[in-house]
């Protein structure tokens, strides 16, 4: 008797069922503007489901994406290394398709998940290695891929091929559209008609979309890594007439954008209301996955994330960043690292772990990211490969908000740029590429963000020695590369 109460007791100190890993869900908008939400204070455009997931879970003022511009951007969140030592710092196309491949030995955030267990799954733009190569995605730690590997070949929504893990998917209902071209001779730009010829059937963004939400329900009794990066709302300005319709019925003042000037993606006859549907658009691919995820009685075993690889295009004549008032207040655009290129939305859901409707204005950067998930889901594994993240599940948990040691950033594109965020203070260097006498292309700006969100107030000359601080981690975190030099600091 007495060894049947033993043999019970042992076995009652242990679990019935072993606690489910939570699944995680990343979701990356491409060249979504900081103030392109409702919860951000967009007045425009309706984003009622990523609303929602605001009001459900934290959202975050002062998050930082990777870089300014897409592949290094992604680079970072995929490898949690920040600019100064990850391996793509900048785009750059490789014939026939795709951009530089981050080598094998790079560790992914897709790796990490694969070690505790997870099915991993990648749909919408890659960007980080051809078909075949070393970053291929498949290489990469994702079981499955679906979209657009290369990311110039995702300047259209209406392609004649998508990828299917490592086969070529064709798309047989489109002509293809092509990312870049003009009206054709002799059209009227002012005739809606002109603009047809830029029009498929098949969306590809829909079959993205279909593609994610079967990986979902094809895996739900087991923890899963979805990485969503949509192509959303990156130009061209394509998107179906269906969803375009109710912002025609505002009657915006919407003169077409015709490209007469010879260069940008393809015409659009009404590209304000295009770009607000394309938002809306992907707001609702937001909504089918938060919404089979409940569905499937999944919400409670799954952290939802939301953010965007940059912020808004400068291409103004195809997006009114004006209008919208995409960045709000703050400076720069895609390709910038002032505030407006690179201050980016954040949104965390996990009911019953994360205060809903919460607020944070603690910095939190890309590279964050994979020992941040790693806390967040108990990994068992520890991680095996270099960093330069930070934990942040405590403070995306409520327990504990301690200060994020200082952010850096830089960027060998649009005149070569280096930037480091230290409590409420930002320093920035521009044009370091650029030659001339009477510039100096190691100047560093420097910035009170706490009062000074614009970036409008240059206090370098007052506070010299915030400068040399900064000036020293601009010089510690910058590691020379070979393929993205910045000579002046190399």
């Amino acid at each position: 008797m007495r060894i049947s109460i033993l043999l019970l007791s042992s076995f009652l100190s242990f679990p019935l069922i072993a606690e489910r890993k939570p699944n995680v869900i990343f979701i990356l908008a491409d060249d979504l503007g900081y103030n392109e939400l409702g919860s951000y204070g967009q007045k425009k455009i309706k984003t009622p489901h990523l609303d929602q997931l605001a009001n459900e879970g934290i959202r975050f003022t002062r998050n930082y994406s990777g870089n300014a511009v897409c592949a290094p951007s992604r680079c970072v969140l995929m490898t949690g290394k920040n600019p100064g030592r990850a391996y793509i710092r900048n785009n750059g196309e490789f014939k026939p398709e795709g951009q530089r491949p981050i080598p094998l030995n790079e560790i992914t955030i897709a790796e990490i998940f694969k070690k505790e267990g997870y099915v991993t799954g990648a749909f919408g733009k890659w960007g980080l290695g051809g078909p075949g190569t070393e970053g291929d995605p498949m290489n990469q730690g994702f079981d499955r891929f679906f979209g657009y590997n290369c990311q110039r070949h995702a300047h259209s929504y209406y392609p004649d091929y998508l990828w299917s893990d490592r086969d070529r998917v064709p798309l047989r209902n489109n002509p293809p559209v092509p990312g870049h071209a003009s009206l054709a001779k002799g059209t009227d730009p002012q005739d809606p008609k002109s603009y047809e010829i830029f029009k498929g059937k098949d969306f590809s963004s829909d079959r993205i979309n279909e593609e994610a939400l079967k990986f979902i329900k094809k895996n739900k009794d087991k923890p899963f890594f979805l990485y969503y990066p949509t192509l959303i709302p990156h130009v061209a300005l394509h998107v179906p007439d269906e969803e375009l319709k109710p912002y025609l019925k505002l009657k915006w003042n919407d003169p077409p954008f015709t490209r007469s000037q010879g260069y940008g993606y393809t015409p659009h006859f009404t590209p304000r209301a295009a770009y607000a549907s394309m938002i809306t658009r992907m707001d609702r691919y937001v909504g089918n996955v938060v919404n089979l995820v409940e569905k499937l009685n999944l919400s409670n075993d799954t952290i939802v994330i939301f953010s965007s690889d940059n912020g808004t295009t400068h291409l103004k004549l195809e997006v009114d960043y004006d209008f919208f008032e995409s960045v709000g207040n703050l400076r720069g655009l895609k390709g910038s690292l002032y505030e407006g290129g690179i201050r980016v939305p954040l949104l965390v859901k996990w009911p019953g772990k994360i205060k809903a409707g919460s607020v944070s204005d603690k910095m939190i950067g890309f590279e964050d990211w994979m020992v941040t998930l790693h806390k967040l889901i108990d990994a068992e594994v520890p991680i095996y490969a270099k960093h330069d993240g930070h934990d942040q599940a405590s403070h995306i948990l409520g327990k504990c908000h301690l200060a994020r040691p200082p952010l850096y950033r830089e960027f060998s594109g649009y005149g070569g740029q280096q930037a480091v965020w230290m409590g409420k203070w930002k320093g920035i260097r521009q044009k370091m590429i650029r030659k001339g006498k009477n510039h100096d292309p190691l100047k560093i700006e420097l910035f009170d963000l706490s009062k000074d969100e614009s970036e409008s107030e240059d206090l370098a000359q007052k506070h010299p020695d915030v400068v040399n601080e900064i000036k020293e981690i601009m010089t510690k975190e910058h590691i020379p590369s070979q393929y993205f030099p910045i000579k002046v600091i190399d």
